[in-house]
């Protein structure tokens, strides 16, 4: 017997007796964007759909034509569902505040409506990322602490990963499930039952041509895996797209790491649309994410665009990260606070 990503919800559900079905609902909004955004991908190459547009976007990156299409079916799709209070987007400069009538508007939701757009036009894996926080009783006026909450804040969060077959995972503090999208039916299908990181893993993922850039804690752990000082070999596999590096580093293990380096000093993935859900769903499945100074999770924003560096995978590999960087207290303390 087949179980959709919504039976599943509903299932779970009724475990908590004081649940009213709104989270579900919204969910429904994601997936229908996502299903929109796949089917425009999987016929990208014979559509004019791939290529970049004229201008930039608040991060001052070059806007592709499918970065265009993603965010405006999310902001359409969940902009319709009355337990949505505002909506926050890496495309947008400012977040979308919805006007909603007394006792409604219940949630925020952030978003990277399509990662690793770039990639698109060689047929590279993309994905989309989300995050949905409740909105605080003293935000119910609007203000910023809306929006910028830490990531222990969130009730769910999620992504869904573009490649040989679509698949979104998500969490709502319950434990990780992966849904395959079937495309003879149409519905995205349980096909990941309580998803678990391995303890360990044999692959590293990071961009090793900014290594030198790299602060020294990082060179030197680098320098370990390569040379088999963890107690077994390692390879190295980069894509280049943040959620098909996390997804498999979720599902085989290992480590990825995207440090701070002298032109991004800060960081250069952001916080609250791509560190943080990531970070929830590592740590529900068993591993552990850090900027390298503090658990992602405690890290409070203070910009909706913020970066971070993000360093996330398995415990062993991480355990040992943390030792070697030896920035962020013990080992034992982040997986305690985990």
């Amino acid at each position: 017997m087949i179980v959709t990503v919504q039976q599943h919800i509903l299932q779970r559900q009724q475990q908590f007796p004081e649940a009213r079905g709104r989270l579900s609902w919204l969910l429904s909004g994601i997936t229908l964007a996502t299903k929109m955004t796949e089917s425009k991908i999987r016929r990208a190459g014979l559509l004019d759909i791939l290529g970049p547009l004229n201008h930039t976007n608040v991060q001052g990156e070059v806007q592709q034509k499918l970065d265009v299409y993603a965010n405006q079916a999310l902001l359409h799709c969940l902009g319709v569902r009355d337990s949505v209070a505002a909506l926050v987007s890496e495309e947008n400069e400012e977040p979308v505040m919805l006007e909603r009538s007394e006792g409604s508007g219940e949630y925020v939701i952030v978003f990277d409506p399509l990662d690793g757009s770039s990639n698109i036009d060689v047929n590279v894996n993309v994905g989309t990322i989300f995050s949905i926080f409740r909105l605080p009783e003293r935000a119910k006026d609007g203000g910023s602490s809306a929006i910028l909450q830490p990531g222990t804040r969130q009730v769910a969060a999620g992504y869904v990963v573009y490649g040989p077959s679509t698949i979104l995972v998500y969490t709502t503090g319950n434990g990780v499930f992966g849904f395959t999208l079937d495309p003879a039916i149409g519905a995205f299908v349980l096909s990941h039952e309580n998803i678990r990181m391995p303890e360990s893993g044999n692959t590293y993922s990071v961009n090793e041509a900014n290594a030198e850039s790299f602060p020294a804690p990082y060179q030197h752990f680098l320098r370990k895996l390569r040379m088999g000082e963890l107690g077994r070999k390692y390879s190295s596999r980069y894509i280049g797209s943040l959620v098909a590096d996390f997804h498999r580093t979720l599902l085989k293990g290992g480590i990825f790491l995207y440090p701070p380096t002298a032109s991004h000093v800060g960081g250069k993935l952001r916080l609250l649309y791509e560190a943080n859900p990531l970070a929830f769903i590592a740590e529900q499945s068993g591993g552990i994410a850090t900027s390298g100074r503090e658990r992602i999770l405690d890290i409070q924003p203070h910009d909706i665009h913020q970066r971070t560096p993000f360093v996330v995978g398995s415990s062993a590999e991480m355990t040992a990260f943390l030792e070697s960087v030896g920035s962020v207290g013990s080992a034992h303390e982040v997986l305690d606070r985990a």
